[in-house]
């Protein structure tokens, strides 16, 4: 195992904190954070990094700003969720270049996954998801990877390494992500042949709109996501006075929802906050979003604790159904609410109340069958 002393800029507090303390009831005072000796992680639920590098989107410049400003928010708010253990160790190191960059993130996140932990970045640029999907291929772990995001980061034609990132992640070999998903994306900032190609490539893209409308059918796509990679820019204008890419996208309180999400899953290892800049932000309105963004995931944390395993039959309704000649079966949490159905390979993938209520029809959903088609 690195040492990752080597790779990590511990924290100073008094450089966050330029009022009079905290008191015992924030976030700060529960937080194991890295000021003068590194945490002892092995019982933490959720790690924080902070990742400032942002040359990938044309800031020259490699700081911790960013990172930051996001703890002076986060740090203030109330700790509620006291089986929930958070370490912050603090910024990674910035590399002479950017490709060096990205390899210390891959390491720090690699390590704290050969460890089980829920890693969260506070980035940087939306192009540190590269190290942050490093990470995974380091190991050899296949991942099912989301983007929450305005545009897609696909555009071989710039210059700038935050817009086509994508590209690498999607097809460069070895590829270790068996599956994609688009969630936000704003259709007039997207070329419609970008959409055929992912299409083909029997990737998920969810436009805004869309998503908005059925905010529930977008909890199994995070429910069954390992690696998240979360833009601001796809929260809008209004709610996230930093992010200069749109004034439409989701609301404060639909970004905490997904988050929420986020944190519910058993699945997910990773979770990249980005774009990010200080620098564009008003009154710190940004710095808060993304602090309650966070809260939420660790409250969504809170609750998957609290789930049953699938193997837990006691815990779950089971619905028999056919549809289209297909027998399967469906679950429900009886804690949660939440559904599952099973494959013809007997496994089960997340789905929501509607996939069922198709199924009941004698309908095909269409999770089920982008599913198969994927095998």
């Amino acid at each position: 195992m690195y040492d990752l002393h080597d790779f990590l800029l511990p924290i100073h507090i008094s450089g966050i904190n330029d009022d009079n303390g905290y008191n015992d009831g924030q976030l700060a005072k529960h937080i194991s954070i890295y000021e003068d000796a590194m945490p002892d992680v092995s019982e933490m639920d959720i790690v924080l990094v902070g990742v400032g590098e942002a040359r990938g989107s044309g800031e020259f410049h490699a700081g911790t700003a960013a990172p930051d400003a996001i703890r002076k928010q986060l740090y203030q708010l109330h700790y509620w969720h006291t089986e929930v253990k958070i370490a912050d160790l603090g910024n990674v190191k910035p590399g002479a270049s950017l490709s060096d960059s990205y390899a210390a993130v891959k390491t720090v996140v690699g390590e704290l996954l050969k460890l089980g932990k829920t890693v969260v970045i506070l980035g940087g640029s939306h192009d540190i998801t590269l190290g942050q999907y490093f990470a995974y291929q380091q190991l050899q772990k296949t991942v099912e990877a989301t983007c929450i995001d305005a545009t897609i980061d696909l555009k071989g034609e710039s210059s700038l390494r935050s817009e086509n990132f994508l590209l690498e992640m999607l097809t460069g070999e070895p590829n270790w992500v068996k599956h994609y998903n688009h969630i936000g994306f704003q259709s007039y900032l997207v070329h419609p042949r970008m959409l055929e190609t992912m299409d083909k490539l029997r990737f998920d893209c969810h436009r805004v709109g869309m998503a908005k409308e059925d905010m529930d059918g977008i909890e199994p796509v995070l429910r069954n996501t390992n690696l998240l990679s979360f833009d601001i820019s796809a929260v809008k204008y209004s709610d996230a006075p930093a992010n200069e890419c749109s004034p439409n996208g989701f609301t404060g309180e639909e970004a905490c929802m997904l988050s929420r999400y986020a944190g519910m899953s058993s699945a997910l290892s990773s979770f990249g906050i980005y774009g990010y800049n200080p620098r564009s932000d008003i009154s710190d309105l940004t710095a808060k979003q993304i602090s309650q963004i966070l809260w939420y995931f660790i409250d969504g944390k809170n609750r998957c604790k609290q789930e049953a395993e699938l193997e837990d039959r006691t815990q779950f309704n089971e619905y028999n159904t056919v549809f289209a000649e297909v027998d399967t079966v469906f679950l429900q949490s009886r804690k949660s609410g939440r559904w599952w159905m099973q494959m013809p390979d007997q496994k089960f993938i997340a789905c929501s109340y509607n996939d069922y209520l198709t199924a009941s029809h004698n309908e095909m959903p269409e999770r089920w069958l982008r599913a198969q088609e994927r095998g």
